[in-house]
């Protein structure tokens, strides 16, 4: 028996050492790149041309950042993108908890039916000319909601509300529920949403996170430019060496120098970008973990 557990306590060890080494290996994969990009954004432009800027900084300064800051269209961008990601994710969640929770009862009548159709649409989906003809069609080209109301539902997140609500929501609740006199609106209200927190915190994070980096609807359904989300926005400037120039006109340096402020420039804009989903991620973080491991537990 003790030979049993040394053996057993030898290769747990084993695989706590070996699984410790992979996620240091994938932590250092991942982390470089992101220290590396934030430090180019924040060092010198002399010590960024020179290639001298690795996981630090190297005369640190927020140049770039201030002239980010300055920018118009960058602004507009940002304040455009919070506005569709901000009213997008809610009118997602409304959407999908709406689709999911009468999905997830078994009283209800013709469920199977209507998921088998919900999920014919992930597999065959509109292209895009349709798509688009529809679109302008219903008047929403160059508009608010169409950024919002064509990707108003992700069948996929719209499967995992309906499994969480199926598994995790005791039948015994809807039933004291019925007996107490409470409707349908009612349970959802007071008693599914409350105990749903983690799902709707993953929820939120995997819609307001789509929403964010979301440039290709932008691309092709906006025109004016004062709409633009801000990823079209640094998609048009990091593809155009000539807005960064512009951008860092401002800067009295020699030509050859203002080369290398254009690099600090992409950097700084990179950095930016991205800020708001690093913001948002440590709010989530504790209901994350519990709610994408729904459906691997059963019992």
């Amino acid at each position: 028996m003790e030979k049993a557990k040394t053996k057993k306590s030898l290769s747990d060890n084993l695989f706590f050492i070996v699984n410790g080494l992979f996620l240091l290996i994938c932590f250092i994969v991942v982390a470089f790149p992101i220290l590396n990009v934030v430090s180019q954004s924040v060092s010198s432009p002399k010590a960024v041309i020179a290639g001298k800027v690795f996981l630090w900084p190297v005369d640190f300064n927020l140049n770039a950042y201030k002239q980010i800051f300055q920018n118009k269209l960058l602004m507009t961008g940002y304040k455009n993108s919070f506005l569709y990601t901000l009213v997008g994710t809610f009118f997602n969640i409304v959407m999908t908890v709406a689709i999911a929770y009468p999905l997830s009862r078994k009283d209800f009548i013709g469920r199977n039916v209507i998921t088998g159709i919900f999920v014919f649409t992930m597999i065959f989906n509109a292209p895009l000319i349709p798509t688009y003809l529809n679109i302008k069609n219903l008047g929403l080209l160059d508009t608010f909601w169409v950024m919002v109301i064509p990707g108003a539902i992700s069948v996929y997140n719209m499967i995992i509300a309906r499994t969480f609500f199926q598994n995790t929501i005791p039948t015994e609740l809807f039933e004291a529920s019925e007996l107490d006199g409470a409707s349908d609106m009612q349970v959802l209200t007071n008693v599914v949403l409350p105990l749903s927190k983690p799902i709707l915190a993953v929820l939120v994070l995997y819609y307001a996170v789509g929403h964010w980096n979301a440039y290709f609807d932008g691309m092709i359904y906006l025109n004016t430019e004062m709409k633009f989300p801000l990823q079209v926005v640094l998609r048009n400037i990091l593809a155009s060496v000539e807005m960064i120039e512009q951008m860092v006109s401002s800067i009295t340096v020699q030509d050859a120098q203002r080369l290398a402020y254009v690099e600090v420039m992409k950097y700084a804009i990179i950095v930016f970008g991205s800020i708001p989903v690093l913001l948002l991620y440590p709010f989530v973080q504790k209901y994350f973990v519990k709610g994408v491991m729904i459906g691997s537990v059963k019992g």
